[in-house]
């Protein structure tokens, strides 16, 4: 199946992801070795999942990038890969590191990519995977995926709806097929056809076992041995053959993982004498093998299987296994200095340390100080996470710091952080207990600082889960204004500005938003937090495509800001279109939902369809803007969001009343109503506005007038320039058809000032095209 998948990638040109699922010692890496030994002149490159792999994203990734040395083309790509390696300081985020991996494979393409353990992989990681198979274009790329069958309980969906995947289950061997294997493992030598039906009855087709079996029988000085129940008791009893110095050194190696290097084997072995000795000995007794290094002037070696590994690390009592973890640290920290991910593994094994000393009841300042270093580590790379967007690991990370400290020494940095990854994760009941205990923490200690911390981001989650109003929410951001000017927090102003924005966002005052967006922008930027700093850019952009600001002036903002491109590029296109620039408008808006697309970004993408629908409602062209809108529906609705879905419905509708198709423009409405928020005025409006016009050439003229001035009604607070000028282009229309020209002509007016106060030419244009025909109706 491996041969026929390569076939199909080399003749068809595109990617085909292979994933081999079987249990511990069945022959996953042994098949998928055979196959690569097969393969004449193609480059093969390999990542591996580290067991101990929590919050440790990238390791995989970063191998195998190692290895084709080589960077994309495309800057962008390279910017992100160098992000990646370390080589930067600006944070790459997890869409971009996908994306320009993917381009990283086409360009070295031809290519095997075999990726080791899965079922420790993180889900960023696997959904970078899931990203080279959907999105690789013309170029042979095979993904080889080698698992436990475990690894479909976490990730059901492996593979699923994919034409170009295949995924095998290696079964145990037959008893035929075992005894084959022990017949030529055997070769020339004998063994007792007790013992031989011994073996093969509790192997139960598991070929490691035979292996190992038969590797201690051969060691064993008469050959007499007692066959063990199960894998791990035979490891275990192999080990025991192996003389102190052996074992030690193999013990040593299992501290640091499958891999290890023989400079951290000599750290921890420091009375051992000829330490590479004795590792060549363990070779040649199948148990390790050399492996490929990261730590340059050092040598790495793998174990034969996990199973091994496992099987010497439980020979270690805790106190050595506590011992020999913070050593290897020590060690770590002084000569793996480059190693990417160098915080996550030293956090890993300063709070493994610390666990086993807990454990054994070893209290006192040296395991309090573990505590601390673990959690300083932990901390650090749960913040990278949190900034490459990396949610589910930053919280897998920053709640072990956290576990590591009693919460009155828990670092407000490190609160903020947990806060913010599980807010963006959207587990809102966990950031929230997060954010009172900082409260009742600042009010215990005196610490105003703290408090209003908590009380800010407690403000900002409340919002979003609409369960709080824009007037409560107003005095605690400016009070926390006051406090944080005075205490010069810059994060902590960020944070405050960030609110009003948000309350801002929820008034429709878009001039307000934009001010609180620079100052969020501003304090961001003083503070350097990255997750702050990419909020205060989003919501920069809608503020001036919205809001009061001239077209000219909007498009020389958008510019010069460091959003990111998709979200850039569509609103771009949507302010070209106002100035009747459509064949550069579409243009823009195709190109960001490519730049969606190509970094997997399928809600952005899916939610661009508001920016197409509104460029062709602005052009005139509504079956184009129909198409769009419909497709976002059904997008939109799969990925169950639905606060994009009531506005993209909103203007389905619209190009459904401009097509004649008057009931399903009001079953669209009933879609934005069901999906929309109550005080979602754009919706609001949008819904009252469609069905007014629809009333009104229904010939109920009294309710259609009623519709269409709640329309302006909810628009009129606000300044959303072209909203507001098309709820009374609609007030028009209907005010028209009943035949009160006056009243007609003045809403006209307002629209003309409004849409001439954006620059919208477009709009301006269709106001005097009203006119005209209002005018004619008239004087007929």
């Amino acid at each position: 199946a491996l041969d026929d998948a390569w076939e199909r990638v080399r003749s068809e040109r595109g990617s085909h992801l292979f994933t081999i699922l079987g249990a511990a010692g069945v022959g996953k890496s042994r098949l998928t070795a055979e196959f690569v030994a097969s393969l004449a002149d193609v480059p093969v490159v390999r990542g591996r999942c580290l067991s101990y792999g929590e919050g440790i994203t990238y390791w995989p990734v970063v191998e195998v990038v190692l290895q084709l040395d080589r960077r994309p083309s495309d800057p962008r790509a390279a910017a992100a890969i160098a992000s990646l390696l370390g080589e930067s300081d600006e944070p790459a985020t997890a869409d971009e590191i996908a994306w320009a991996f993917r381009k990283l494979l086409e360009e070295s393409a031809p290519v095997v990519c075999v990726f080791d353990d899965l079922h420790w992989a993180e889900p960023t990681f696997l959904d970078l995977v899931d990203h080279v198979a959907d999105w690789s274009r013309d170029a042979p790329i095979l993904l080889v995926c080698i698992a436990r069958p475990e690894f479909l309980d976490r990730r059901q969906t492996w593979a699923g709806g994919k034409l170009n995947a295949t995924t095998v289950l290696l079964e145990p061997l037959s008893a035929e097929e075992t005894n084959e294997l022990i017949e030529r493992l055997l070769g020339d030598a004998g063994l007792d056809e007790t013992l031989r039906v011994r073996i093969a009855e509790a192997a139960e087709g598991n070929p490691l076992f035979v292996e190992q079996m038969l590797a201690m029988v051969a060691e064993s000085p008469n050959g007499d041995v007692i066959v063990p129940p199960t894998i791990q008791a035979l490891l275990a009893a192999r080990l025991d053959q192996l003389d102190a110095s052996e074992r030690g050194v193999l013990e040593r190696g299992s501290v640091e993982g499958k891999i290890f290097h023989r400079g951290g084997v000599e750290a921890l072995a420091p009375d051992e004498r000829d330490v590479p000795t004795k590792l060549m000995a363990l070779v040649r007794k199948e148990l390790v093998r050399p492996d490929r290094t990261q730590l340059p002037g050092d040598d790495a070696f793998r174990f034969r299987h996990l199973l091994i590994r496992d099987a010497a690390y439980d020979g270690l009592p805790k106190a050595a296994r506590a011992r020999l973890h913070e050593r290897f640290a020590a060690w770590l920290e002084a000569y793996g200095g480059d190693l990417i991910e160098l915080d996550e593994i030293l956090g890993y094994h300063l709070e493994q340390a610390h666990g086993y000393r807990v454990e054994l009841g070893l209290g006192g300042e040296e395991t309090d100080d573990l505590a601390r270093r673990a959690a300083d580590r932990l901390d650090a790379a749960g913040e990278r996470a949190l900034a490459r967007s990396d949610v589910g690991a930053a919280i897998v990370l920053l709640e072990r710091a956290r576990g590591l400290l009693p919460p009155e020494l828990r670092p407000l940095s490190l609160e903020l952080k947990a806060m913010r990854a599980l807010h963006q994760s959207g587990d809102l009941d966990g950031a929230l207990a997060i954010a009172d205990s900082m409260i009742d923490r600042g009010r215990a200690a005196g610490d105003p600082g703290a408090e209003h911390r908590g009380l800010v981001f407690r403000g900002i989650l409340v919002f979003n889960a609409r369960s709080v109003t824009v007037e409560e929410l107003q005095p605690v951001a400016e009070e926390a204004i006051e406090v944080f000017t005075e205490l010069g927090d810059d994060g902590g102003l960020a944070d405050a500005w960030a609110l009003i924005a948000r309350a801002e966002l929820g008034r429709l005052q878009w001039r307000a938003m934009a001010h609180a967006a620079d100052r969020t922008l501003e304090h961001a930027e003083r503070s350097g937090d990255p997750a702050v700093l990419r909020e205060a850019r989003l919501f920069a952009i809608p503020s001036r495509l919205y809001g009061p600001f001239p077209v000219e002036e909007a498009l020389a903002f958008l510019s010069t800001s460091g959003a990111s491109d998709a979200y850039l590029l569509s609103m771009s296109g949507q302010l070209e279109a106002m100035r009747g620039n459509f064949d550069v408008a579409r243009q823009l808006v195709r190109e960001g939902l490519e730049y969606a697309h190509e970094h997997g970004q399928g809600l952005l993408a899916a939610g661009i369809s508001m920016q197409e629908e509104e460029v062709e409602l602005t052009a005139g062209n509504a079956e184009a803007a129909l198409a769009a809108g419909l497709k976002g529906v059904a997008d939109l609705g799969e990925l169950g969001e639905r606060g994009w879905l009531s506005t993209v419905a909103g203007h389905a509708a619209e190009a459904l009343y401009r097509l004649g198709r008057d009931d399903e423009a009001w079953g669209m409405t009933e879609t934005a109503e069901e999906a929309g928020a109550p005080d979602d005025v754009i919706t609001q409006m949008l819904i009252l506005q469609v069905r007014a016009k629809i009333l009104s050439r229904r010939g109920d003229h009294t309710d259609a007038e009623r519709l269409a001035r709640k329309a302006v009604a909810w628009g009129d607070p606000t300044d959303a320039l072209v909203h507001k000028a098309d709820s009374y282009c609609d007030l028009a229309t209907v005010l028209g058809a009943s035949g009160k020209g006056g009243e007609a002509l003045s809403a006209l007016a307002e629209a003309e000032a409004l849409y001439a106060a954006k620059g919208h030419t477009v709009g301006v244009a269709n106001v005097e095209r009203l006119r005209s025909e209002l005018v004619a109706s008239l004087e007929a």
